[in-house]
């Protein structure tokens, strides 16, 4: 077994060895957040992680935007990590020489407004108060979040961003980044999302909050900092982690196989008889560790509201306004973001005039394809990067 100073060489000198997590304060009052739903917010406070050195010409950063229940922790360890402890999320698409290449890219990733992981959500004291906001908090919308990243943006001292990239909710993100904030982005990297949320997907997010709502515990979301609904928290996850999943997936990994016995026990008291049962328990378990019960009502609602068309009359206006090239990338087994909907923007976009590549990937791992499948992201992502990069270059030269 490896010894811990082995354990934190090793960590320090792979990928992008330690990181720190980073705060800024944004939109301090006067100049509070006003919020698609009405009302305002402020000051915000902003956890963010960087990866990589900014260019003198602050040509060659690169935005990236979690999904549901990620963090600003997107790549490395933390030098107080304990042995177990897993790098950043996407950890195997950034670094050195990697897709994300922190040779040359400089890397930002924020935990979005209404997280739990360090900015501003409902577990978050309320200045006015000196108490958590909790439901007090105020409505937010994926535009809301957006806004926030991009003041972010400026307050590192970025005019425009080389690229904004994420997946799921984070691909909504660079949907509306496009959408309000057109010249801030040179390209736009959006993977097994879509313009709107689909009615499937509304509803399963209704499941889950239902399910957080009816646990005796939530308390009408007034419970304690490290108490609350566990039970229906842990089942909202359990839901949602089967939809990230597909069919094949889930019958590569489990199958029908039993869990502690050869033969059914014939039993209804124990809940868990089958492997994949244990599985989404077990998934259940971590995430009520980790992650906020009001911030998963929050964010599953924006993600709920998200709809391009409506807000902008069509989808040809509201991504018509950028220059940014556009990456869409879809996999043939997710079914919570399906391929169809990656073609209605590709569609929109071509009607536009805009500059985009679109694939359909195949894949087993449903909608989490995206955070697994890192050799295809590579073979498209890098290509991408360097045009767009190569192209703001040639313009630089141009003005010269």
């Amino acid at each position: 077994m490896a010894t811990q100073q082995e354990i934190s060489e090793t960590r320090h000198h792979s990928g992008v060895g330690f990181v720190k997590t980073r705060l800024a304060t944004l939109f301090a009052p006067p100049n509070w957040l006003k919020l698609a739903g009405g009302g305002e917010l402020g000051p915000i406070q902003v956890a963010y992680e960087t990866y990589g050195e900014l260019t003198p010409a602050k040509d060659n950063a690169i935005y990236i935007c979690h999904a549901l229940t990620g963090d600003a922790h997107a790549a490395g360890y933390y030098e107080d990590d304990d042995e177990k402890a897993k790098p950043g999320w996407w950890d195997d698409l950034i670094g050195p020489g990697r897709t994300l290449d922190t040779d040359k890219y400089f890397i930002i990733c924020a935990n979005v407004l209404g997280g739990c992981q360090g900015t501003t959500g409902p577990g978050s004291i309320n200045p006015q108060t000196d108490q958590p906001y909790r439901l007090s908090y105020p409505f937010i919308t994926v535009g809301d979040i957006v806004e926030v990243h991009s003041a972010l943006t400026k307050h590192l001292g970025i005019d425009q961003l080389l690229a904004v990239i994420g997946g799921s909710l984070g691909g909504m993100q660079v949907l509306e980044w496009a959408a309000q904030f057109p010249d801030q982005l040179r390209g736009a990297i959006c993977l097994a999302s879509a313009a709107q949320l689909s009615a499937q997907g509304i509803a399963f997010n209704a499941v889950g909050r239902r399910a957080i709502k009816t646990d005796p515990e939530y308390k009408n979301g007034e419970y304690e900092k490290g108490e609350g609904p566990r039970y229906g928290l842990a089942l909202a996850r359990m839901i949602a982690h089967i939809t990230y999943l597909s069919d094949q997936s889930i019958e590569m990994k489990f199958g029908r196989r039993l869990q502690d016995h050869d033969t059914f026990t014939y039993e209804m008291l124990p809940e868990v008889e089958f492997q994949v049962e244990s599985y989404l328990h077990y998934q259940g378990k971590r995430f009520v560790e980790r992650f906020d019960a009001n911030s998963y009502l929050y964010l599953t609602r924006a993600m709920d509201y998200f709809d391009l068309e409506s807000q902008h009359g069509s989808l040809v206006n509201a991504l018509g306004k950028t220059n940014a090239r556009f990456l869409i990338a879809s996999y043939d087994s997710d079914w919570l973001f399906t391929t169809s909907q990656s073609k209605e923007i590709v569609r929109a976009l071509i009607e536009c005039g805009k500059h985009v590549s679109f694939i359909e990937l195949k894949s087993p791992f449903g909608h989490d394809s995206f955070l697994i499948e890192i050799e295809q992201l590579q073979k498209m992502i890098t290509p991408f990067l360097e045009q767009a990069y190569q192209a703001c270059l040639a313009e630089r030269t141009q003005e010269v």
